[in-house]
């Protein structure tokens, strides 16, 4: 006998072959709202638990089949997440105890009542979303790689969920951020994590392509359409068909261009330069720019109406000072990989060097910390980079003790306790930036409790800049 037929969301599996039982159990449960499917034997169980929907199993371990711990053992090992409920007789209290080690949820005792019945459920069912969803949030909160990216600060994991959420839609993104931040790597996470991802990623650069050959790339030509056209170009809009287009710098469009682009999005109509027929293509389209996008709306630089188609869903990669200690975990990974590439013997930093890391703004971004690290590896070799090592200007980040009585770069960037001293007698009245900054920060915070999200706010700067000012303070303490 079965139950309902189709599991849907929390359905309860039902393991009886006992009739009149599962028609009492049945009623307890679907009095309580739950949908209910029966089965009769472990091999029916084993097989109906892999169906979708299948919230709670209700195991009898007395089958007449198989015994109901070797059913158990299959669906703990097959389905270790879905809840199982063994039901045992008065005499088998020491089998109950047995079927708890091989990981049931719990135990009821025959005879039971509805209450009893309902109650073991309920509670399994809140365990196991309890369970997921502690899963989840742990995953989505520690995440520190997600596709190409690398980075566990708060500010990627928001970047990381939106992607996620954004990905499975059709909607245009609008990518923004500094040079150097991922936008490409932001574009293609969005192109792996979508139903399109089988298809084609074409990115291209509109600030890197001539503007009179720009309407060509992206729409192809045919042959003879201009000067040097030998034959006919599939532009990137076609190559792209089925996929995700990707136009990087958008905002660097020509102006006499954009209509044909907005044509284009409107339409999903290609007309190559020089040809006579339209071909409808279908693309998902990702952009990007290291602008402010409206402002060169209303600097008449962009096209409002463009703008609007592109920008549905935007998606903000912040820069790597606002990224928390997430520099220092992208330069160990770069590290580990260009020193196999180079055949070099770097396993990691010496402290003073990590200090740097973290502490450097790195006007360029994670491509501005990339390049520096391969700078280093090509330079060098040893087990550990040292400060001797960095480049110019990150050398001035590391510690190193003041000479001729005055103080070094670094120490003043770090608050190192000569730094006090020689900047006191160089000029009366005239305190370190360092300091005033250091006093600021904690007197917000001292006004706020510790919390750092208002201290942050009361500064007008992000919570991450907070952290990472602490957590820079603390090194150097321990140093």
């Amino acid at each position: 006998m079965t139950g309902k037929s189709g599991a849907t969301a929390d359905t309860i599996l039902l393991v009886e072959d006992t009739l009149p039982l599962a028609r009492v159990y049945r009623e307890y449960l679907e009095a309580e709202g739950h949908p209910v499917e029966q089965v009769e034997t472990g091999a029916a169980a084993v097989d109906a638990a892999g169906r979708p929907g299948i919230g709670v199993i209700v195991l009898d371990l007395k089958l007449p089949d198989t015994d109901g711990l070797d059913v158990l053992k299959q669906l703990r090992a097959r389905h270790p997440d879905l809840p199982v409920i063994v039901v045992t007789a008065h005499g088998s209290i020491s089998l109950a105890v047995e079927a708890m080690r091989e990981g049931a949820a719990d135990f009821l005792v025959k005879p039971f009542n509805a209450a009893r019945l309902t109650v073991t459920v309920r509670n399994a069912r809140e365990r196991r979303l309890l369970a997921s969803m502690v899963e989840r949030y742990r995953r989505d909160l520690d995440r520190d790689r997600f596709h190409d990216f690398i980075g566990a600060s708060a500010e990627m994991q928001t970047v990381y969920r939106t992607i996620e959420a954004v990905a499975p839609s059709r909607a245009s993104v609008f990518l923004t951020g500094e040079s150097g931040t991922g936008k490409e790597l932001a574009a293609d996470a969005i192109h792996k994590a979508s139903p399109r991802r089988a298809g084609p990623f074409v990115a291209i650069n509109c600030a890197a392509i001539p503007k009179d050959l720009l309407e060509s790339e992206i729409f192809g030509h045919v042959k003879g359409a201009f000067s040097g056209a030998t034959s006919d170009r599939v532009g990137a809009a076609r190559q792209a068909d089925g996929g995700t287009l990707f136009l990087d710098e958008v905002c660097e469009m020509p102006p006499e261009l954009q209509p044909k682009l907005l044509r284009f999005i409107q339409t999903g109509l290609v007309q190559p330069v020089g040809g006579s027929k339209p071909e409808k293509v279908d693309v998902r389209f990702v952009s990007a720019t290291n602008r402010d996008p409206l402002a060169e709306v209303q600097a008449g630089r962009f096209r409002e109406d463009l703008y609007y188609r592109l920008h549905v869903v935007p998606v903000h990669l912040p820069p790597l000072r606002e990224r928390e200690d997430d520099a220092i975990l992208i330069a160990r990974t770069l590290l580990h990989r260009m020193s196999a590439e180079e055949g070099k013997q770097f396993r990691g930093f010496a402290p003073e060097v990590e200090a740097a890391i973290r502490s450097y703004d790195w006007p360029g971004n994670v491509r501005h910390l990339e390049n520096v690290l391969r700078n280093i590896v090509v330079l060098n070799d040893g087990p550990l980079v040292t400060a001797a090592m960095l480049p110019d200007p990150l050398r001035s980040f590391h510690p190193a003790p003041a000479r001729s009585g005055r103080p070094s770069t670094a120490a003043t960037m770090t608050g190192g306790p000569e730094t006090a001293t020689a900047a006191a007698t160089a000029e009366p009245g005239i305190r370190p930036l360092w300091m005033t900054e250091k006093e600021e920060i904690l007197r917000a915070l001292a006004a706020t409790g510790n919390d750092v999200p208002k201290a942050a706010a009361l500064l007008e700067i992000s919570p991450s800049t907070v952290y990472r000012k602490i957590q820079l303070w603390k090194t150097e303490e321990r140093g």
